[in-house]
């Protein structure tokens, strides 16, 4: 053996083996501000729990696993029979089981669920990312589903159990738990799904179709059922776009005619299946919902991953700053941790601000999803808030996940640089939230139609924004300059992602003055609303407790 040549030094340990949940003071508040006080310790134990789970060295290395070993697609058997099967590593299977176990597909079936889901599918995805495709799938096809009672009945217990039962080789009747994908853009429209060309033709049975057509991008095409979207009438024309559902395996056990065509090679989410498939005019399908309203009842399935863009964005820009703070912590140089150098304090101070106002504005979404279940005034007004905040949300928080996570993995050097590290897998993650469920001039006109046809979601938007009036001089300045946009119509198309970002930028604000400490809402109010801050991560006043913001967001709690 040559002798060594050096002893490995100043190198920061991996960041294993924490409580993902506890150690993370903003969602920890958060869930413990917004839950029912009944459900509260209930809630608390059952998220530390999966977030010891995450923080896990085997959780990790799962992630890891899987992502370097991307699914295959097998279209025919070796005797030539067609077959269409996606085959995963084993440690994609393990990622899945957790999620479904952990209750991750169910929002729907006990109090303060949205909550409870949206603080868990924050914690999973920090393990890794992509598998979380088909379980916000799954959970988000429910509100869906329940536009046709006899479906929802057949299906929902299904999307809704608390177990993983993968494989083509029994009808969904037969397994212990189903997972649902989506199929809606065609190569010729993307997101103008009024452009779609394929086409249901009726059969004898009541709500039985026959679909002849493509999806260019499914999400999840290894599940067991599909909502798609298809014209009832000929192609010509905005008439008949009506929602489908599509099962992989029909009722008596034999195989839909559901055509993977390739899976997409993709930038990030390497680890999830997402491909182009078609459907050759024998493929079996049922109605959901009326015909000629297809985008109006796959409308709820599209809001609730909304949502999950918005908690993924937000788990990864805190995955980026765990490690970022963690890395820093332990690594020294020009003689002081890095941690403690006032360049690099401001940096991660700043990175560590942008995720908690992330992560307080998906919680306050989630709370306002169990609210509007219900009945009464405040129900209403939290379905008004909702139609003019999530896409607000949706835009913002997206947005805000490259920059970040590059500025997070400046932080760790070259150590961050290499794939050993995690910190290339967040950065690929980090631009699909901003696309998926619609890109941000999507969300920005959505805004603009909010705006314009539901007046009242303005309403319920400013009541939400006006409980922090009077608390920070530089938010009720901001609220003013929202006000002055609002009023000048004329070009407000050109202007929209300018409107939606101040509109989201007073949100986070509101709610991080009422709920965070002074130190997070100040310097949030001072930078971002106040004016005094650079293009750039690092660039807080330097009235900011930097040492404050660090402090709360260092993962080892």
């Amino acid at each position: 053996m040559p002798p060594s040549t050096h002893t490995v030094t100043n190198q920061a340990p991996p960041l294993t083996d924490y409580d993902v949940f506890s150690t993370d003071a903003a969602l920890a508040e958060g869930v413990a501000r917004h839950i029912a006080p009944e459900q509260a310790e209930e809630a608390r134990s059952e998220l530390a729990g999966l977030g010891r789970a995450a923080g896990s060295a085997q959780a990790q290395e799962w992630g890891r696993q899987a992502n370097e070993n991307p699914p295959v697609l097998r279209t025919h058997d070796r005797f030539g029979h067609r077959i269409d099967e996606v085959e995963f590593h084993p440690a994609w299977h393990h990622l899945m089981e957790q999620a479904v176990d952990a209750g991750l597909t169910d929002a729907w079936s006990r109090p303060d669920g949205q909550l409870r889901r949206t603080a868990g599918f924050y914690v999973w995805s920090q393990v890794e990312a992509g598998h979380s495709c088909p379980v916000s799938m799954t959970h988000a096809a429910v509100p869906a589903l329940r536009k046709e009672p006899e479906l929802a009945a057949e299906w929902e217990p299904r999307l809704s159990a608390h177990r993983y039962d993968y494989g083509l080789d029994r009808p969904a009747s037969a397994k212990l738990g189903a997972i649902a994908g989506m199929g809606m853009t065609e190569k010729q429209g993307g997101s103008d799904v009024r452009a779609n060309t394929t086409e249901a033709v009726p059969l004898a049975g009541e709500g039985e179709y026959t679909l002849l057509g493509h999806k260019w991008f499914c999400s999840a095409p290894m599940s067991d059922v599909f909502l798609v979207l298809a014209r009832t009438a000929p192609a010509a024309g905005d008439g008949g776009l009506t929602c489908f559902l599509v099962p992989r395996v029909l009722p008596d056990g034999t195989r839909n005619a559901l055509r993977i065509q390739r899976l997409k090679d993709k930038l990030g989410n390497r680890s999830n299946a997402s491909g182009e498939i078609e459907f050759d005019g024998t493929t079996w399908a049922r109605r959901v919902g009326e015909e000629g309203r297809g985008v109006a009842t796959i409308i709820e399935m599209v809001a609730a991953t909304r949502l999950d863009c918005v908690t993924g964005s937000a788990a990864l820009m805190r995955q980026a700053v765990a490690q970022a703070t963690h890395h820093t912590a332990h690594r020294s140089a020009f003689g002081r941790p890095l941690v403690e150098q006032p360049l690099m304090r401001n940096v991660l101070a700043d990175m560590a601000l942008e995720s908690e106002a992330a992560t307080t504005l998906a919680l306050r979404l989630a709370a306002a999803y169990d609210s509007a279940a219900g009945e009464g005034p405040q129900a209403e007004a939290d379905r008004a808030f909702l139609r003019l905040a999530l896409p607000t949300a949706k835009y913002w928080v997206t947005k805000r996940c490259v920059p970040l996570t590059g500025e997070a993995l400046e932080c760790l050097g070259g150590n961050g640089y290499v794939e050993e590290s995690p910190m290339p897998r967040l950065l690929r993650e980090a631009p699909l939230n901003s696309l998926w469920e619609g890109s941000g001039n999507v969300q920005a006109l959505d805004v603009l139609r909010a705006l314009q046809r539901s007046p009242q979601s303005l309403d319920a938007f400013l009541t939400e924004i006006g409980r922090a009036h009077g608390a920070d001089h530089r938010l009720d300045a901001a609220v003013k300059d929202v006000f002055a946009q609002l009023a000048d119509l004329e070009g407000i198309e050109a202007r929209a992602r300018r409107l939606v970002e101040r509109m989201a930028l007073v949100l986070q604000g509101s709610l991080l003055v009422r709920f965070a400490p002074t130190a997070v809402s100040d310097a949030f109010c001072a930078s971002r609303l106040g004016g005094d801050w650079g293009a750039a991560f690092g660039t807080l006043p330097s009235g900011a407790d930097l040492a404050a913001l660090v402090e709360r967001a260092l993962p080892e709690g």
